[in-house]
């Protein structure tokens, strides 16, 4: 059958934004539980209560991060080339915070010196803060539009990322995941810590609301021209923001968790939609934009990675559905036994139970 080679372009940059929309919603609560360790972690019990309730997810929902990267090296070989060697520095950041992030959750517990677990905790919090500020920071600028020359390569520096539009950017985004973590913990978990998590989404939903509509407003008014979808785009988002804002200040966290997650996804589609059909515009010259028509694979590669897209994908959203099903309970700090440092003593533990019982 043979398909519009235009059209698998379309297809395959709609497809990479909903990776990216996939990633921030589930990695954006991940992020917020993150720098909200030590604020709402008052013993060990709490912490470890805090790392497990994102224990078993957060890493695959990194996975949307490696398949979106993967699927633009490969669709749009041109925008990853030019992209990845012109945000070197940032994205080279962005990749240490998430190193350490992941290296923070899994030593935390291997030692119970207070020293030890606080240096982890304060890797967790400030790996987590850089990664939720870059990304918004880099896909603002990337709206926005970054020096390119005729030869597609980017012509700036770091600090060239670090204007005014980019650094809203980066704001909305850690206020949006920091009030989307603590939503999330005040859902996943029990004891006290859903009530700390509630004052902070108190104050951080209402935050995240301001600083997310004025960032939609500055890309609808002046970064987009006035497109009108881009501006319904933006309305849309901006309602979602103001409305999981009332939700959970009116003490409905089930409901401002999914109008949290439905902001994220508008906010980023608006930013998506406003691109389309570039990839990068150039601030240089309009003429050296990158757009979906120059920086693409051939036809039979795209064809190829759709046929292979259409058999994959619905199996990793099942597998991945499947996990949170299985990991859906509340989890308490009275649950944590303060001799149980790690997954092998809880198995020990186990073992002696069985043992005693036989």
């Amino acid at each position: 059958m043979d398909v519009d080679y235009s059209f698998l372009q379309a297809l395959w940059f709609i497809l990479i934004s909903i990776l990216w929309l996939g990633y921030f919603v589930l990695e954006g609560f991940d992020f917020g539980v993150g720098m909200l360790l030590r604020k709402l972690g008052h013993t060990n019990g709490d912490r470890r209560a805090i790392i497990h309730s994102i224990g078993p997810v957060w890493d695959g929902n990194e996975v949307w991060l490696i398949t979106a990267g993967g699927a633009t090296f490969a669709a749009f070989p041109g925008w990853y080339a030019s992209l990845f060697s012109g945000f070197y520095i940032a994205l080279f950041l962005i990749l240490i915070a998430l190193i350490v992030r992941g290296v923070s959750f899994e030593f935390w517990g291997k030692s119970d010196s207070p020293r030890w677990r606080s240096a982890w905790e304060w890797a967790t919090v400030v790996s987590s803060f850089l990664a939720a500020l870059l990304w918004g920071v880099a896909w603002a600028n990337i709206v926005r539009g970054v020096p390119i020359n005729g030869d597609q390569d980017f012509t700036g520096d770091l600090f060239t990322l670090l204007n005014p539009y980019g650094l809203l950017g980066g704001v909305t985004t850690v206020l949006l995941f920091l009030a989307h973590g603590a939503i999330y913990l005040n859902l996943r978990t029990g004891g006290d810590l859903p009530e700390r998590a509630r004052a902070v989404a108190r104050w951080a939903s209402p935050a995240a609301a301001v600083a997310g509509i004025a960032f939609l407003a500055w890309t609808a008014i002046d970064i987009a021209g006035g497109d009108a979808v881009v501006i319904a785009l933006a309305v849309v988002g901006a309602l979602l923001l103001a409305a999981s804002a009332m939700s959970e200040l009116a003490r409905r966290p089930g409901l401002a968790f999914g109008l949290s997650a439905f902001a994220i996804v508008a906010l980023f589609a608006t930013l998506f939609v406003e691109l389309f059909p570039q990839d990068m515009p150039s601030s240089t010259n309009g003429a050296f934009d990158l757009t979906i028509a120059n920086t693409s694979s051939s036809d039979y590669t795209l064809t190829v990675m759709t046929i292979v897209a259409v058999i994959l994908v619905p199996v990793v959203l099942m597998y991945q559905s499947w996990t949170y099903w299985v990991f859906r309970k509340r989890v308490s700090p009275e649950e944590f036994d303060p001799e149980l440092r790690n997954p092998l003593d809880v198995i020990r533990a186990d073992q002696d139970d069985s043992t005693a019982q036989a």
